[in-house]
């Protein structure tokens, strides 16, 4: 009976096809607000859904593997792909290169999967330019204060570079209208829980025109 019940409404223009449509999911947040580790928890527990590698000219930190965390490349490398067109986005972040190839998701969105990327704001607003109908989700520590201390606790930074990271930090949240979601990661299992319900909901959604680009 629900199947006919979802015929009916198609036919009847209530929406576009119940079929599932790929979505693109975009995630921001300052440097230490546990961006890393919700997406992994995501990509766990959701079917479906193909996290985006993406290519770096930083070094690679204890435990990174080539390929599954980051394509590490050269300086060089990375200009002749951004030359090449191959970047959906890049970025400079603290004083290194980051970008999402542009062909490894459209490959994903076309076989029907959900593409996740962890990018910066800089390229959430990119993206958002050239896929109108993308899921932006901001990821927000609970408060400045704790920021500074998780910055400290992972040890991977200096003074002075935690410093920069909380001062880019006050600009990123300063662009927070851009996004569609926020989720304050306070408590992980909680913050988890919203970043699924997030999920759930835009692949429930019936209408899927275009969003505002501020």
């Amino acid at each position: 009976m629900t199947n006919a019940i979802a015929r009916r409404a198609v036919k009847r223009g209530a929406g576009r096809p119940l079929a599932h449509r790929p979505k693109l999911f975009v995630v921001s947040a300052p440097s230490g607000s546990g961006k890393t580790t919700l997406c992994e928890r995501l990509l766990a527990s959701v079917p479906s859904i193909e996290r985006s590698v993406s290519v770096t000219t930083r070094t690679p930190r204890r435990g990174e593997v080539n390929g599954r965390d980051y394509h590490f490349v050269s300086r060089q490398e990375f200009q002749r792909r951004r030359q090449r067109g191959e970047f959906l986005e890049w970025a400079r972040v603290f004083g290194e290169q980051y970008g999402t190839l542009r062909r490894a998701v459209e490959r994903d969105l076309r076989s029907g999967r959900d593409v996740l990327l962890s990018i910066d704001v800089q390229g959430a607003a990119q993206v958002r330019r050239r896929f109108h109908d993308s899921v932006l989700i901001f990821i927000l520590p609970p408060s400045t204060t704790a920021l500074r201390r998780r910055l400290v606790a992972r040890g991977l930074d200096t003074l002075e570079a935690i410093q920069r990271r909380l001062s880019v930090a006050r600009h990123e949240i300063g662009q927070i209208a851009l996004f569609d979601y926020v989720i304050v990661n306070d408590q992980l299992d909680a913050a988890l829980d919203q970043f699924r319900s997030i999920v759930v909901a835009e692949r429930a959604r019936i209408t899927s025109g275009p969003r505002r680009i501020r």
